[in-house]
């Protein structure tokens, strides 16, 4: 949904259909499951809880994961303005009393002692290592997401940040040129102010934020519409042997290669005996498609068999309507043994444009398409908590994680689960996860606080989150994922601000989802303005991110349901940090609620305890 540019939109109107032989196996069998290693690795499961014997550590290894999809520069603007809290946290951390409660004067360096009667949180980290991935990963093997195609993106030029591969990014602009200098080269920024690295990292708390912020708005807005926001953190820290490229053999994708550059930038950054910090930020829902078989189908958007004509995927049976779980929900595509005749199946197997825009690809899918064509997110819960996880041909091999990548290096204890914690900066109304919406500055609920009861549910995962494995959605309406004006919320009539959430529902043409959340913009964007990146407004809508009298001035920023990454921040339990993408405000400098400070007052509170004091 992150307004794909591709030649798609320049295809003939009529409907290409693909032959449905071509899904005829997307059951899990050999033609779409079956990978290089005839099943699907991604299904299996590992109950490993790591290697490590170390307590406390005194350096940390954080990789941000931006999602760079259309829309997203005002998140990143957001983010970089917490950038600087996040070092200083860890830098010059909190003087606290017996309490815990701030001491009244705080130290101005990390060196300066504590007040009287009060005690640093942790001792002031000297050693940290800073890369940022991005959500792009290409098409999965589709026509999608060209980096050589695409040339409007990055006018009369190839759009290099279409498929970042899951490296680290140090760019000053998305569309190539100059980099932000890093630690040897390696994509990656050193704190060292006690100089102890070989050769030195930087020392300059200014210069480091600086080169920080600079690295994050250079992901940029004009990457693959297709997220993955969580296979790009996957991909560059735990996939046992990342593939060189994915090529098309008989029509399946096939994985090839091994990345041997990125596993040289994961050796390099992530050390055995860190404290490992992943934040993710996006305002849009998870898109890591499955990398083999023919689930590549999910991204491709002109008809393999007639490139002049657009590609559309066959419908789900009917059985999916009501029960995706139902052993008859399956593609029109597939054979379906023991199952009764499908009449829509026979009469009309494949979706028009209207039911299958490209944007929404990735949205509900196995309800539409009788497929899912993701990875699950327990890939990921495995990743951040197992010792061993499949590679890709199913077999069980070391987790990088929880592995020391260079055995030369010294160190003899390798992190356990405990060390490693995720943060997703992701669409979900703030005010379903503040401690107090009343006084939002009392932060975010801990892992702990969101699993106990709250306002009559089992407790607030079933208010943002419900149980996606079987279809029930949250409970507050905000997070379910919706073409159509969801029941119960201000409707597309409404006044702009009748919802404080996010503002009312808007009219839909099948293209777009509701919304999450909204925020204020830091400054107003006119949409009619030529050359104009990730605008949404235009004179003949109705949604709410829109000045309601010139209707081409965007005044707000939006967020979708992130309903996958918050499945994997509750799959990790503590491990988890929730944290909302909509700033609670953005205008006063000063409070803990400015900005995604309280998100970064989260993240600092779940690692406290595991850093040395």
């Amino acid at each position: 949904m992150g307004r794909l540019h591709s030649t798609a939109k320049r295809a003939a109107a009529s409907a290409g259909i693909i032959a449905l032989a071509a899904l005829a196996a997307c059951d899990g069998s050999s033609v779409v499951g079956g990978g290089t290693g005839g099943n699907d690795p991604s299904s299996t499961t590992s109950t490993g809880t790591g290697t490590g014997t170390m307590s406390k550590v005194n350096k940390v290894d954080i990789v941000v994961s931006v999602d760079n999809s259309r829309s997203m520069a005002d998140k990143q603007e957001v983010l970089a303005l917490a950038l600087a809290d996040l070092v200083q946290s860890l830098t010059n951390p909190l003087c606290v009393d017996g309490q815990g409660h701030p001491a009244a004067t705080q130290p101005a360096t990390s060196v300066d002692p504590c007040p009287s009667g009060s005690t640093r949180e942790f001792a002031p980290i000297f050693d940290i290592h800073v890369g940022i991935v991005s959500s792009s990963l290409g098409g999965h093997g589709s026509d999608a997401c060209s980096v050589t195609n695409d040339t409007q993106s990055c006018p009369g030029s190839p759009n290099p940040s279409n498929n970042d591969e899951g490296h680290l990014l140090s760019r000053i602009d998305a569309c190539g040129g100059a980099s932000v200098p890093t630690y040897q080269g390696h994509g990656f920024l050193a704190w060292d102010p006690e100089q102890k690295l070989s050769p030195p990292g930087a020392s300059n708390a200014a210069d480091f934020i600086s080169s920080f912020r600079t690295m994050v708005l250079g992901v940029g807005q004009v990457g693959c519409g297709y997220e993955s926001q969580m296979e790009s953190w996957y991909r560059f820290l735990a996939d046992p042997a990342p593939s060189q490229q994915i090529s098309l053999q008989n029509g399946l994708a096939v994985p090839t290669g091994t990345d041997t550059a990125l596993l040289d930038q994961r050796t390099k950054f992530l050390r055995p005996d860190s404290l490992l910090a992943i934040l993710m930020l996006s305002d849009e829902d998870d898109c890591s498609t499955k990398e083999f078989g023919q689930f590549y189908y999910a991204n491709q958007q002109q008809n393999p068999q007639n490139g002049k004509m657009k590609f559309h995927l066959p419908r789900a049976r009917q059985e999916c309507a009501t029960n995706p779980n139902d052993a008859c929900c399956q593609s029109c595509g597939q054979a379906a043994p023991g199952c009764p005749a499908d009449p829509t199946c026979m009469q009309s197997p494949t979706l028009a444009d209207a039911e299958d825009d490209i944007n929404l690809r990735c949205f509900d899918q196995k309800r539409r398409f009788g497929i899912d064509f993701l990875y699950p997110t327990d890939r990921y819960t495995q990743a951040l908590t197992s010792a061993m996880i499949p590679d890709r041909d199913g077999n069980m091999v070391a987790n990088p994680i929880f592995s020391d990548l260079d055995p030369s290096d010294g160190v003899t204890a390798v992190r356990d689960p405990g060390l490693v914690v995720i943060a997703g900066i992701v669409g979900v109304p703030w005010q379903d996860i503040a401690r107090n919406p009343a006084d939002p500055t009392l932060g975010f609920k801990s892992a702990e606080e969101l699993a106990l009861p709250v306002a009559g549910q089992n407790s607030a995962w079933d208010v943002i989150l419900g149980n996606p494995a079987n279809y029930v959605p949250p409970t507050d309406q905000h997070m379910v994922s919706s073409i159509l004006p969801r029941p119960g919320l201000p409707g597309p009539t409404s006044p702009a601000s009748a919802d404080p959430i996010n503002g009312h529902e808007w009219t839909i043409a099948n293209n777009d989802l509701q919304y999450a959340c909204v925020f204020d913009l830091l400054a107003p964007r006119d949409c009619s303005a030529p050359g104009v990146n990730g605008c949404d407004c235009n004179a003949g809508n109705d949604n709410p991110l829109c000045d309601a009298t010139t209707k081409t001035l965007q005044v707000r920023a939006k967020a979708y349901p992130g309903q996958r990454e918050l499945g994997v921040l509750k799959g990790v339990g503590t491990q988890g940090v929730v944290a909302s993408i909509c700033p609670v405000q953005l205008t006063d400098t000063t409070k803990a609620d400015y900005a995604y400070r309280p998100a970064v007052a989260a993240l600092i509170a779940r690692v406290k305890g595991r850093l040395k004091l």
